[in-house]
């Protein structure tokens, strides 16, 4: 696909190293020069200087032959024309903006043809909002995601000694667990995978995918990692879009408090939050304010400044000091990959985040959700199921016929709609029937357009 990235910031910089590895013709619109020197030296794609809400650095960058713009500049008004103005000049097909403001919701009149000709909007705050959420309502995750409107759920977890499948093999799960309905899909050992079959054993320390249905989720991490108890105390060190979204979302379900720097800044969250969240002045990795606030009894401590390394030293500081789980919020992929499983339990990357929202767009064939795994080298897809036996490479055939890269896998089939609604752990012999929803566990990404082409159908289907 030829695809303009319009900003070349963290986002812009994160999507544009994430299509590039996947073979796609990428341009990258910036005004600044040496940040566009840098990506072409480090990057496949071309970059082109200017304002990307100009029709005619739009046409220098190739907006005549382009079949997608993602705009993730830093103000949301550029994002807004430049969709505008790809749409109605230039013809592209699909629009893609970063929005942070809330008075854009997708579909929403403002954003149809008719208006910004916006077809999908992005918002890493609450894309970073929703990923802790997850991570909250289940406490022994390292990573949660949902994939067909949430009634499947893949999460990883980290295998503790004295668990129930500890030190069993992977094969023992269904006499061991007979009412989980899970599929160990990956497994991945001092940070390499290793091949997962019905012999393979589960040690201490090992990182385990498993997909499950949502309501036998729990039975799975009590497997591998043993229930923890419920998240109920919560400190939130940073008072930005993303910590404010988040006391938003936890108020009512937590005790929440959240330390901000910025006076100012105090001062406008006491008048945004409800009053019996407590907003304190001060610096996170001040000891004597944790001391302070009894950070040792905390269930959570999340560190969402905008400095990584303030986060990550508040972290550290917040987990030698007792808190039970810490939380930073890293955007460097260098610093998130050092931290993740040390004194860190969860390093999140707002990049990363996006990533997959992204990622479902840009597909081919009728694909329904994508999720980067392990920091982007991973992939699981969900697609759907198209056609009959004549027309598609899925339906109406066994799951030991189709032809899969090696090292990829079928995780899970969703099949029916609502109450009927199922979710299957399919075997060798078991028949894909149509509207199956297909989900695929991808060890590279190279991978991707392999698995991509048996969800397009053939010609004679339309």
């Amino acid at each position: 696909m030829r695809i303009i990235i319009l900003g070349a910031g963290r986002v812009g910089e994160s999507v544009a190293a994430s299509l590039v590895s996947e073979r796609n013709d990428i341009t990258v619109i910036d005004p600044a020069a040496d940040r566009l020197r840098d990506l072409e030296d480090r990057l496949d794609l071309r970059g082109v200087q200017g304002n990307g809400a100009e029709p005619s650095v739009l046409r220098r960058a190739g907006a005549d032959d382009a079949d997608m713009l993602i705009a993730c500049a830093a103000l949301d008004e550029t994002n807004l024309v430049a969709c505008k103005i790809a749409h109605d000049v230039f013809g592209i097909h699909t629009t893609i903006a970063r929005l942070r403001s809330p008075e854009f919701p997708e579909g929403g009149e403002l954003l149809c043809k008719t208006g910004f000709s916006v077809d999908h909007v992005i918002c890493p705050e609450e894309s970073v909002v929703r990923y802790i959420q997850q991570l909250i309502d289940y406490p022994e995750a390292l990573q949660v995601l949902e994939f067909s409107q949430g009634r499947a759920h893949l999460v990883a977890v980290r295998a503790v000694a004295g668990s129930p499948l500890v030190d069993h093999t992977v094969g023992e799960i269904s006499e061991r667990f007979p009412a989980a309905q899970m599929r160990v899909v990956a497994l991945y050992r001092n940070d390499t995978e290793v091949a997962v079959d019905a012999q393979t054993r589960v040690l201490p320390g090992d990182e385990v995918f498993v997909l499950a249905d949502k309501e036998k989720i729990r039975f799975a991490l009590a497997a591998i990692h043993s229930l923890e108890k419920p998240v109920r105390r919560v400190m939130i060190a940073g008072g930005g879009k993303v910590g404010l979204r988040l006391a938003k979302r936890l108020h009512g379900h937590c005790q929440v408090k959240i330390i901000e720097r910025d006076r100012a800044r105090c001062e406008h969250l006491a008048t945004e939050l409800p009053s019996d969240v407590l907003v304190m002045h001060g610096d996170c990795a001040d000891e004597d304010l944790l001391t302070e606030e009894n950070v040792g009894g905390l269930d959570l401590f999340l560190s969402l400044t905008s400095d990584d390394e303030d986060n990550i030293l508040s972290a550290m500081l917040a987990k030698r000091m007792g808190a039970t789980r810490v939380l930073a919020l890293i955007n460097r992929r260098a610093y998130a990959d050092l931290m993740q499983g040390s004194t860190i339990d969860i390093a999140v990357s707002p990049a990363q985040t996006v990533i997959g929202e992204l990622l479902a767009h840009v597909r081919r064939g009728d694909v329904a959700a994508v999720h980067s795994l392990r920091r982007g080298d991973a992939e699981a897809l969900e697609g759907v199921a198209r056609g009959d036996a004549r027309t598609s490479k899925l339906v109406g055939r066994r799951v030991d016929e189709l032809k899969l890269p090696e090292g990829a896998r079928c995780a899970a089939l969703v099949r029916g709609d609502g109450r009927a609604c199922e979710v299957l752990m399919p075997h060798h012999d078991t028949v894909i029937a149509e509207n199956d929803h297909v989900i695929f566990f991808l060890p590279h990404k190279r991978m991707v357009r392999d698995v991509e082409r048996l969800f397009q159908v053939g010609a004679t289907f339309f």
